[in-house]
């Protein structure tokens, strides 16, 4: 006599029945391969989301502005860039647009009560009329400084200098060198330039004037064709500087926002460690759970056995309820991650993002899971004598 074959759909039958069996118990088993799923489904969601965040702030930016600023000398003294040099760079044939600004000075204060050593971190600076429109960007409240005003006793404000003045809008005024400052506009956040935001821009006319500047510039803002960035950066320092190639910094702002994703990559990992920590706990629980049960239901395999059951047979019935567990809790945490990271990344203002091949390891992950945490249960419920497990029952 050959034993009756168990089908797909009979395994599954025999594997639900015994979850439903004890669901209370279930649940709790299957939280935690929950919770381990969720948590590695949100960390890679949240990361990815961010990455896609930041390329598109890069492609909105661009990845084609480069900076010039003065390094040291031979004997480590601070280099001075010539007063010529943002005029040499506008002459590199695919340079688009030119900006500088130089260090001025003197200190910024709501007025002039305030004493001049308080300068709450704000910078003084020259600022050619170009610069903003180099850098992209633009005015929340007033107006850039141009040619018109360039010469005049009137201030633009970064957003961040802004705020630690207290002004929210123009039409201020401030107090610079001992002499009152109108405050002409105040500007958006600069995220390829973050040092604007915590700077007051003078003109760089009205700073010779006001605020005895040198003329000398600090940094230098360029923006060229997206083909020709490489060839820019090769021969910027020589055209700043063609005397003192050396003493020139040539850097790529947006570099630090690719470091940046770096930097959040390594976190990721961790994060995505501590997750897998959580999973392997969640299949320690599976299997603890499984032994349990065979323990309880040793009448049940004694007559399934006694009735005529093999051995493969009943191997099959407790790993597959191992699987089931897994992956019920497996789609429960890829559902609370991927809601996790939905609600995240809305909430920071990033597009919600959670890659296909997150969702396919963490199912993936589940049914490895609950195959390592059922063998052992299945193949201790299938050495079961008959006899013995109806006699012990």
């Amino acid at each position: 006599m050959r034993p009756a074959r168990l089908g797909a759909g009979d395994v599954l039958r025999v594997g639900l029945g015994g979850i439903r069996a004890r669901p209370a118990r279930a649940v709790l088993s299957a939280l935690g391969i929950a919770i381990g799923i969720a948590t590695m489904v949100a960390v890679i969601g949240i990361s990815a989301s961010s990455r896609e965040d930041l390329l598109r702030r890069l492609d909105r930016l661009g990845t084609n502005l480069l900076t010039a600023k003065p390094g040291d000398t031979l004997f480590g003294d601070k280099a001075e860039l010539p007063e010529t040099a943002p005029e040499m760079v506008r002459r590199i044939g695919t340079v688009t647009a030119v900006g500088a600004t130089g260090s001025v000075e003197a200190t910024v204060r709501r007025t002039d009560r305030i004493p001049e050593e308080v300068t709450q971190g704000i910078a003084v600076q020259a600022a050619t009329a170009g610069l903003l429109g180099t850098l992209d960007v633009a005015p929340a409240s007033g107006r850039a400084l141009d040619a018109a005003t360039g010469g005049r006793p009137a201030v633009v404000l970064g957003s961040e200098a802004a705020r630690r003045l207290g002004l929210d809008r123009a039409g201020g005024q401030v107090w610079i060198g001992g002499r009152w400052f109108v405050v002409l506009g105040v500007l958006r956040p600069a995220e390829l330039a973050p040092e604007i935001d915590r700077s007051a821009l003078v003109g760089w006319d009205a700073a010779r004037r006001y605020l005895g500047f040198d003329g000398h510039p600090t940094t230098i803002y360029e923006r060229s064709a997206d083909a020709s960035v490489g060839d820019v950066r090769d021969v910027l320092a020589r055209t700043v500087d063609p005397e003192h190639p050396e003493q020139v910094q040539v850097s790529r702002p947006s570099d630090a926002l690719e470091a940046r994703a770096a930097a959040s990559g390594a976190f990721t990992g961790l994060l995505l460690g501590l997750g897998a920590v959580a999973l392997l706990v969640g299949g320690v629980g599976v299997a603890n759970t499984m032994v349990i049960s065979v323990l309880e239901r040793r009448r049940e395999i004694g007559l399934r056995r006694s009735l005529g059951a093999t051995r493969g047979q009943v191997r099959v019935q407790f790993l597959a309820e191992s699987l089931l567990l897994s992956a019920f809790g497996g789609a429960a945490g890829v559902v609370l991650g991927a809601a996790v990271t939905a609600g995240f990344a809305l909430w920071k203002g990033w597009p919600p993002v959670v890659p296909a091949w997150a969702l396919g390891g963490a199912l993936a992950a589940t049914l490895v899971i609950g195959t390592v945490a059922g063998l052992y249960p299945a193949a201790r419920a299938a050495r079961l004598p008959p006899t013995a497990a109806l006699a012990t029952a």
